[in-house]
């Protein structure tokens, strides 16, 4: 099944007043990054066991998750947690399922809801109408799945533009007819529902990692040590040798650009890819403005190569568990210590006359 279902993907943009999956997503993400620091920040990284606090379940799911125990955030105690943690101390700690097992979890639970809603409005869907699609945006994710839609450039083509914050009265015609065909062809439970829009709940996510998750754990890092910066949100464009683009941060304005960082998870799949796209950007932002530090945090699985390639360009390139102290670098950088600059990049395009 295709995951590019019509939902809304701007961040803090698609939070609005409706109630949907991705606001959902977006707020048990927000809450669960900040438990995660407070852990992270409590025990220096994950490393001083002890500190952990542990006495909420969410604390306890973070742990569990983030280093694959085979514990019950329900069941199991913090001395349970604390010593299992000790005696794998060589298996590190994975950010994103530590975090993302909280928001899988809220999602579901909402999605029941949603389901439990929709076959009880709609007399186990006997009921189902054009009208009631329209004045449910919220359940597209559903809609699609009764009606055989299983992407979005699909429903595009064969009902027209839907998204869970609005469907049209043409649109929700247009769907109904086809839920309506295959009702009388098979049944639907609310399992199979629930069961079929898993992919669609695993692309938020995957969503939501690559602009939330990542990103807000660097700015936390940089707020810690006061360094001012601005995200890729606030500002227009930093100015480049071949183009003008947005960093995913720039210290401390756009205007007066002394640092840049950029933040990228990967696989050993896509690791050259985006590191050929990273490096390029890099060099322009750096061949234009010559004493400008770039930093590259990273996550997940890079190949070690690409990694040490893109060290070549980048003045730092450190993983995600890391990012504190390249805030301390950034931070005595702006503060006029030029020894922590590592590379001059000398590029320029002129004409041939």
């Amino acid at each position: 099944m295709e995951e590019d279902l019509e939902l809304s993907e701007n961040s803090e943009l698609a939070v609005t007043e409706s109630t949907t999956l991705y606001k959902v997503a977006f707020n048990a993400m927000e809450s669960y990054i900040e438990i995660y620091l407070a852990l992270s920040k409590s025990s220096d990284g994950f490393s001083n066991i002890q500190n952990l606090n542990l006495d909420s379940r969410e604390s306890r799911l973070v742990v569990i998750h983030g280093l694959s125990l085979d514990l019950d955030p329900d069941t199991s105690t913090s001395e349970e947690i604390k010593h299992e943690v000790e005696r794998m101390l060589a298996v590190t700690l994975d950010t994103e399922s530590a975090i993302t097992a909280g928001v899988y979890e809220r999602m579901r639970v909402f999605a029941n809801s949603l389901v439990d809603s929709l076959f009880e409005d709609t007399d186990q869907l006997r009921a189902l109408s054009a009208d009631y699609i329209s004045s449910k945006p919220e359940l597209l994710p559903f809609f699609q799945q009764l009606a055989g839609i299983r992407s979005k450039s699909e429903l595009k083509r064969e009902v027209g533009t839907a998204s869970d914050k609005n469907i049209s009265k043409v649109v929700a015609q247009k769907i109904i007819e086809r839920i309506n065909h295959n009702l009388r062809n098979r049944l639907f439970s609310k399992e199979r529902l629930l069961q079929a829009i898993e992919p669609t709940l695993e692309g938020i996510v995957r969503d939501l990692v690559g602009k939330v998750l990542l990103e807000n754990i660097v700015a936390d890092a940089l707020s810690d040590l006061q360094v001012p910066f601005m995200r890729e949100s606030e500002y227009e464009s930093l100015k480049g040798v071949v183009y003008d683009f947005r960093a995913d941060f720039v210290i401390p304005n756009a205007q007066n650009p002394v640092a840049f960082i950029e933040v990228r998870k990967s696989s050993t799949r896509h690791a050259s890819l985006y590191a050929k796209d990273k490096m390029f950007s890099a060099i322009n932002w750096k061949g234009k403005n010559q004493m400008l530090m770039g930093i590259l945090v990273v996550d997940g699985p890079w190949t070690r190569e690409t990694l040490r390639v893109m060290a070549n360009i980048f003045d730092y390139v450190t993983p995600l568990t890391r990012v504190s102290q390249v805030a301390e670098v950034v931070k005595a950088y702006l503060n006029g210590n030029k020894t922590k600059l590592k590379w001059l990049i000398n590029f320029s395009i002129e004409e041939a006359n």
